[in-house]
């Protein structure tokens, strides 16, 4: 099963990725999270994709599309994998289309002002990286193993208005994947169960 997960930021890709991934045992690939152990560790990737991120902006295909080779070449993507953040534009989903045959290109919409009051809320597990939301937490701690949470520095408003504006998945990616035939779309609903079982729903006919 390969599949890719579209939508804007603050749709729900990344919860429903690791929901996807722990059902179907399945590999989960954010290029996001990768740039971000980056950063964390210092390394020279790290310090190049930080400038990009501080401001909202993507970071450049050069950078994404180099990590995203190196990640399908690692052996637990040899049957299947679920994408969340790319790609971002046409010439990313291009690379990719080359790289491997998709199953499904899956759109989770939501939007604009749901999008802003759910990513100022989200919070996300130092200990097991598990993305979060303030009504979620147990005791102010994250719901699945307890950890402590923090704010990442993009979800603050103002980044976030800028990411919805630099981000915003252009019509031409839409189009490829509806031409390939494997263009999927559902609205992100109130709960992240609900929004998987629409999700499962396209998965079980793969």
């Amino acid at each position: 099963m390969k599949i890719v997960l579209l939508g804007p930021p603050g749709s729900g890709k990344g919860t429903q990725a690791h929901i996807i991934c722990e059902k179907y045992s399945l590999p989960h690939i954010s290029t996001g999270d990768i740039f971000r152990a980056n950063i964390s560790q210092g390394t020279e990737l790290g310090k190049r994709a930080k400038e990009y991120m501080d401001q909202g902006s993507l970071v450049p295909d050069d950078l994404t599309i180099s990590i995203v080779v190196d990640r399908l070449k690692q052996p637990d993507c040899e049957k299947g994998f679920v994408f969340d953040g790319f790609p971002r534009n046409l010439n990313q989903a291009k690379k990719l289309d080359k790289m491997v045959a998709l199953d499904k290109a899956i759109m989770i919409h939501l939007d604009d002002e749901e999008i802003i009051n759910r990513l100022s809320k989200r919070r996300m597990c130092k200990k097991c990286g598990n993305p979060t939301h303030l009504d979620w937490l147990v005791d102010g701690k994250c719901e699945k193993c307890g950890g402590e949470v923090y704010q990442r520095d993009d979800d603050a408003e103002a980044t976030i208005k800028a990411r919805l504006e630099k981000q915003k998945l252009p019509q031409d990616v839409i189009d490829f994947y509806k031409q390939k035939g494997i263009y999927e779309q559902i609205t992100s609903t109130d709960t992240k169960e609900e929004t998987f079982k629409l999700l499962d729903e396209i998965l079980k006919k793969i």
